[in-house]
């Protein structure tokens, strides 16, 4: 099931995207920038006891752009198309907010590839996206892949 988060669910995705940014796989996010950004996620639950699966968010980014971000999904739950539906959801949502192309900056290209997203240069984003590269241990030589997706 997918929903859209509550207060009582941030310390939970707090930890499982420090799983992910601890492995360097996504930029790590404090509890802070999670209580800040709460209206952009949303969250993947499991079982009887709704335990969190999973996350992703849409940011607003500009006029007409948003980014896909902080997509995780414990690694026990992989390749069970959850990854594939919250982003999905992020992107109805984008949609419902009049937004016309999300982004991603990924180390899962194949991955966005699937969902329609194709690659694009990264100097063609706008420069407000980079606040939050100056986080990332690997700024200014990102690696990532930078992808685009119209919708």
């Amino acid at each position: 099931m997918i929903r859209k988060v509550w207060i009582s669910d941030v310390k939970e995705i707090y930890k499982l995207l420090s799983v992910f940014s601890d492995r360097g796989e996504i930029l790590p996010r404090s509890l802070s920038e999670i209580y800040d950004n709460l209206r952009d996620y949303c969250i993947y639950c499991h079982g009887e006891q709704e335990a969190i699966v999973g996350t992703c968010a849409v940011h607003v980014s500009w006029e007409d752009l948003a980014e896909i971000r902080s997509l995780a999904v414990e690694d026990r739950f992989t390749k069970r198309g959850i990854g594939r539906k919250l982003v999905e959801s992020c992107i109805a949502e984008a949609r419902e907010l009049g937004i016309h192309q999300v982004f991603v900056l990924t180390y899962k290209k194949e991955f966005f590839e699937k969902l329609g997203f194709h690659l694009v240069n990264k100097a063609s984003l706008p420069h407000k996206i980079w606040a939050d590269c100056l986080k990332c241990v690997k700024f200014p030589d990102c690696d990532e892949t930078a992808m685009m997706r119209e919708i």
